[in-house]
């Protein structure tokens, strides 16, 4: 069971019960609505078993075709469109989590409840599809961006760390030469000769 949110802070868009079949899981209100969670993109049945999102986050549809217009993508657990979701698509969707939010801190976990899917098959069909796993993915993600911030900006190696979501620097620095084959000092330094 979801845990339950307070109600006094229920936006006005959400029917009070709508919210509660949606933290309860309430098959029988599959078919009445579909909810979509912002922050993911995906939208799902009332039943799903996912963690309950923030309700600030919700929106609600009366039926799937309604979610897709608006670019939501339906939820791999719950499969709100009676298909199966293609695992390409489903990738597809934690790559573009991954663009958004890769200054935060990102585990398997995190990823696999954002996708809505376990964190064993999120990892193994991952690497299937991008040839990387999660952390890799993650990684390269991180230090392009760094490698940008060296290039175009000012800031020092410490505050670039922590602006690409690395809060060690000295992880940074290793993780930025496994993947550069250099210092990111030594990197801005080729980069300004150049």
């Amino acid at each position: 069971m979801k845990p339950t949110e307070q109600h006094d802070t229920l936006p006005s868009w959400i029917p009070h019960e709508y919210w509660e079949a949606i933290i309860q899981n309430d098959h029988t209100y599959d078919g009445t609505f579909f909810y979509a969670v912002q922050t993911t993109g995906i939208f799902c049945r009332p039943s799903c078993r996912s963690r309950a999102p923030k309700s600030d986050n919700v929106l609600i549809f009366q039926n799937a075709e309604q979610a897709i217009a608006h670019k939501f993508r339906p939820c791999k657990r719950c499969k709100p469109t009676g298909e199966r979701v293609p695992d390409q698509e489903w990738i597809y969707g934690v790559t573009e989590y991954i663009a958004k939010h890769y200054t935060e801190p990102l585990t398997l976990d995190v990823l696999a409840v954002a996708s809505h899917g376990s964190p064993y098959h999120l990892h193994r069909v991952f690497k299937r599809i991008t040839g990387q796993t999660p952390v890799q993915y993650i990684q390269a993600k991180r230090i392009s961006e760094a490698q940008a911030l060296l290039e175009h900006t000012h800031l020092t190696v410490n505050e670039i760390a922590r602006q690409v979501g690395i809060s060690n620097p000295a992880y940074f620095i290793s993780v930025f030469r496994k993947h550069t084959g250099c210092t990111p000092a030594h990197y801005r330094e080729r980069h300004d000769s150049s």
